[in-house]
C-alpha cells in the first residue's frame, strides 16, 4: 500500500472532502496541519510548489486541490 499524506489547514474548505473519500476507501493516512509547523509546510512546498492547501502526497504522486478523478486515478495506479 502507498503512503498517503494529508496537508491541511483547520480552516480549509476542500480537506474534509478528501479526508471523506480516503476514510470511504478505508485508507490510513497521516495528516498533517501545516499551519501548526513552519517545517510541515517547508515539506508540503518542496513537494507540491504551493502554498496553498490541501496537498494529497500518495506514493509519488502530489495531487494539490480537491481532484477526485486524479486522487482516485493515484491511488489505483
Amino acid at each position: 500500500m502507498k503512503k498517503i499524506t494529508l496537508y491541511t489547514t483547520p480552516t480549509c474548505v476542500f480537506c474534509p472532502a478528501i479526508k471523506k473519500l480516503l476514510d470511504g476507501e478505508q485508507l490510513e493516512y497521516d495528516e498533517v496541519d501545516v499551519s501548526e509547523s513552519e517545517q510541515a509546510l517547508e515539506r508540503m512546498k518542496q513537494a507540491s510548489g504551493q502554498m496553498g492547501v490541501p496537498v494529497t502526497v500518495i506514493g509519488d504522486t502530489v495531487v494539490v486541490g480537491f481532484d477526485k478523478k486524479k486522487l482516485k486515478k493515484a491511488l489505483q495506479d
